[in-house]
């Protein structure tokens, strides 16, 4: 069961302001979990971005969460960079103001995050890594490119069964502004939204 906050978050998603033209660039994301589903598989997500610090972050966990709140089950979320850098605090908070509860495990330069978004499910354990570092899946996985920077500097990700390009306009834009919370918050909830499209649009 998720953190009631959290459900109230995504019961007020609305889908209907999703453009067709991004329906467009969700659907293969749909198929690929369809098909997984039709066929009894585990199905493996692995959303990447070029430093895995924030949009790649947002969409696992929120990914992970919708899956839950769908129950749809054997739904297995990763994130990971064309480098590790670190899970950037605003994208944390982001997450916070929706109801997540986020722990730090640990205090280096690139902390490790217990992230849950139920009493009772395993917390998203976050943290920056390349995409093909060994906490990830390694084969039978959906690439999902989150930023037009990692899309175009990886031609091939090894392992991966289909490669999805749904990139994010990247929230750093607005680092050391008055509007940074405001846009860390909207992208949060974008890339929350348009997870919500793809997995209501799910036949178990």
């Amino acid at each position: 069961m998720l953190y009631k906050s959290i459900e109230d978050v995504i019961n007020k998603l609305d889908v209907s302001t999703i453009t067709t033209e991004r329906k467009e660039i969700l659907q293969p994301l749909t198929d690929f979990i369809q098909a997984k589903i039709n066929n009894k598989n585990i199905i493996n997500l692995n959303f990447i971005c070029t430093h895995n610090s924030r949009r790649s972050h947002l969409s696992q966990v929120w990914a992970q969460t919708i899956a839950h709140y769908f129950d749809i089950t054997n739904v297995f979320c990763y994130s990971g960079g064309t480098e590790a850098t670190a899970l950037f605090p605003s994208a944390a908070e982001a997450l916070e103001t929706s109801g997540f509860n986020i722990k730090k495990l640990s205090k280096e330069s690139n902390p490790v995050y217990a992230i849950k978004y139920s009493e009772n499910a395993h917390p998203v354990i976050g943290f920056s890594k390349t995409f093909d570092d060994s906490f990830n899946a390694s084969s039978e996985f959906a690439a999902i490119m989150t930023c037009s920077s990692a899309d175009k500097g990886c031609p091939f990700i090894a392992g991966a069964e289909k490669r999805v390009p749904i990139t994010f306009e990247d929230p750093k834009a607005f680092d050391n502004t008055p509007q940074q919370a405001e846009k860390y918050k909207e992208r949060s909830l974008q890339i929350a939204t348009e997870l919500k499209y793809v997995f209501s649009n799910l036949k178990k």
